[in-house]
């Protein structure tokens, strides 16, 4: 790992994310891009050029002023970090930025969202993991340790997910960690016995490693929903990561078909790292 971007709005949240960046920049030797999306929507269209100039120009000023106070943390003295400023409020924009820089990793600090506001807005997380082909980590609280000891691989043993399932392990390679693959069972017309699951563990495993080592660490469960599924288990097991795969859909099939990592990114406690299909 050499490169994490970080999006820094100055809030307790993108602190958060920032601390993290900071461990694992430490035990990796990365670089971490602190990113501030400047908003410029108070400018007027119908000032002046000159004076709308003039405003973007303070606006610039004062921002570049408190970013650099905001980046005057302890925990960042011994990590190189690089400051960049957008003069535009994009989510998308951020995985962009991530890619000109070849980044490895985007971690992000959410507080989540729910209700009718989740369904008309989401939560800026939730447009970073639909949008980014880089690994995004969400963080909802400060980590103290990023010291990963049990992960949570959720998978569908789908052929399309196994890129992301060897992105996955390739990542966080670096964390003497164990990783529990685990597929959620559901009540619905996609239920499946246990030889069926048994099965696609199988042929997944044989497919992304040419081995099937791993069936060890191969878990079923069964739940009302693939939410709730990989929450209870990860509760259950006192698991500190869980990280799975999103489609990064959007539009109307966003809307219609959901995403698990976007639901998972809004309402879990527990870090989240989803790996784009």
């Amino acid at each position: 790992m050499k490169k994490i971007v970080v999006p820094v709005d100055f809030s307790n949240y993108s602190e958060n994310a920032l601390k993290t960046a900071a461990q694992l920049a430490k035990k990796t030797n990365a670089s971490i891009i602190a990113l501030h999306m400047l908003d410029l929507q108070e400018i007027n269209l119908a000032e002046s050029p000159n004076y709308q100039q003039e405003k973007a120009v303070f606006l610039l000023k004062l921002a570049e002023k408190r970013f650099k106070e905001f980046l005057r943390k302890d925990y960042l003295e011994e990590v190189n970090v690089v400051p960049i400023i957008k003069h535009y409020k994009v989510f998308s924009e951020i995985s962009v930025v991530a890619k000109e820089v070849n980044a490895d990793l985007i971690i992000m600090g959410s507080h989540g969202v729910s209700g009718l506001k989740e369904f008309f807005m989401g939560s800026n997380s939730e447009k970073v993991v639909r949008y980014s082909e880089i690994p995004v980590l969400v963080i909802k609280n400060e980590l103290y340790d990023v010291s990963f000891k049990d992960i949570v691989f959720a998978t569908d043993f789908s052929e399309e997910s196994i890129p992301a399932f060897k992105k996955m392990l390739k990542t966080l390679d670096l964390f003497n960690a164990k990783k529990h693959i685990l597929y959620v069972n559901l009540p619905n017309e996609n239920f499946k016995t246990t030889p069926e699951m048994d099965a696609l563990a199988y042929h997944f495993l044989m497919k992304a490693e040419g081995n099937v080592d791993r069936l060890i660490n191969v878990n079923f469960v069964c739940a009302r929903s693939i939410e709730d599924g990989i929450l209870n288990f990860s509760n259950a097991i006192g698991a500190d990561l869980i990280t799975t795969v999103t489609h990064g859909r959007k539009g109307l099939s966003h809307i219609f078909s959901g995403s698990i990592s976007e639901d998972l990114s809004n309402h879990a406690t527990l870090p989240i790292m989803t790996f784009k299909i």
